[in-house]
């Protein structure tokens, strides 16, 4: 948690509203370790919070509107509470009405926030989670409602779907709402129960971005599930979850479709043998893990780019079997993730003369 972060966010409330926030609600973002573009086929998933985040300073306010001020956009709204209309074009706005409008509200509730975030847009860091779910924590709190990690997420996913028109699965909204700074969050999509699993002490995590902006490109990130859909359509089963290589094989899917299903079936394989990996804190078959990964998502699903491919190439190199790099995130740009000695980043910044920055 950023205590800056939110002290910042404190002052900015008190600056755009005239009195102090009630409180301050963070939410961070995520990186995924392994398990890319499994979550809306109901698989497993690998992430963890980063550091980085959204605060959201709250307070009620008589006045009988939600009131937003986004700092970082210098930039606000004001709406219903209950059925906020829709804009016509997509922003930040879409997703804080989207957010008030699946927590279902009563009419004439009022409320000031102000909303402040470190979170690079663009780094596939899952920043539009973090600020829905910060958004929905700093409601809760103010209005005193008892909404879970998996409530919360369940409405930012909602969001995404119905306000953004983004057909996500509910990864990262989950990795925001119940996951724990320095562990990775073992989830299961379909059934959202979920484990924390700590990582050796002498590993590191850590997020290199790419420098390219991730411009998704929602109408890619649409197509991949469409044709994820199709393929298990074809093969008979609600899921690719619930697939297999042979399956796969006697289907009759075209080309397009094996390649998707097969990265699909062979990264929930990869989630489940990185698991084991921590448990056994062995970083040399987690990094051959993440290599695979990374091929899977550039050779079969197809959403890496030249730039990406060449950074996690020249850490690999520069780690010397220390560890590995595989883009993370829905892809075109963004980040890669590192999992590596952590003695070996000091090396690796200096090798690769940009930011390494350590996840916890």
């Amino acid at each position: 948690m950023s205590a800056k972060l939110i002290k910042h966010t404190a002052d900015d409330f008190a600056a755009a509203f005239g009195r102090s926030a009630q409180g301050v609600a963070f939410v961070p973002g995520r990186v995924n370790l392994i398990g890319e573009h499994v979550d809306y086929n109901y698989g497993l998933v690998l992430p963890m919070p980063v550091r980085e985040g959204t605060a959201v300073a709250w307070s009620p306010a008589d006045h009988g509107e939600i009131a937003v001020r986004a700092a970082n956009l210098d930039a606000s709204d004001r709406f219903a509470a209950f059925e906020p209309s829709r804009l016509t074009e997509t922003d930040w706005r879409s997703y804080a009405r989207g957010m008030v409008a699946h927590l279902d509200l009563p009419p004439g509730t009022g409320l000031d926030l102000l909303v402040r975030g470190d979170l690079p847009r663009g780094s596939g860091l899952s920043s539009s989670a973090s600020f829905c779910v910060a958004l929905g924590r700093a409601v809760s709190a103010a209005l005193g409602l008892d909404l879970d990690a998996r409530a919360l997420a369940k409405a930012a996913q909602s969001t995404e779907h119905d306000w953004a028109g983004v057909a996500c699965g509910i990864m990262d909204q989950m990795a925001v709402a119940a996951g724990e700074a320095g562990k990775a969050l073992l989830l299961d999509c379909r059934t959202l129960d979920y484990e924390q699993f700590e990582l050796p002490s002498d590993w590191a995590v850590a997020i290199v971005d790419s420098g390219v902006t991730r411009g998704l490109v929602d109408g890619e990130y649409n197509l991949r599930r469409q044709q994820c859909e199709a393929a298990a359509r074809k093969i008979g089963v609600a899921s690719l979850r619930d697939a297999d290589r042979v399956m796969l094989e006697s289907a009759g899917l075209n080309e397009l479709e094996f390649k998707r299903a097969l990265h699909v079936v062979e990264e929930i394989d990869r989630v489940e043998k990185a698991t084991q990996a921590i448990m056994a804190a062995d970083l040399s078959a987690m990094a051959s893990i993440l290599r695979e990964g990374h091929a899977s998502l550039r050779d079969l699903f197809e959403v890496s780019i030249p730039a990406v491919d060449q950074l996690a190439e020249r850490i690999d190199n520069v780690l010397q079997g220390r560890g590995a790099a595989r883009m993370t995130g829905a892809g075109f740009g963004g980040s890669v993730v590192v999992i590596a000695e952590r003695a070996a980043l000091p090396d690796l910044e200096r090798d690769l003369d940009r930011p390494v920055r350590p996840v916890f």
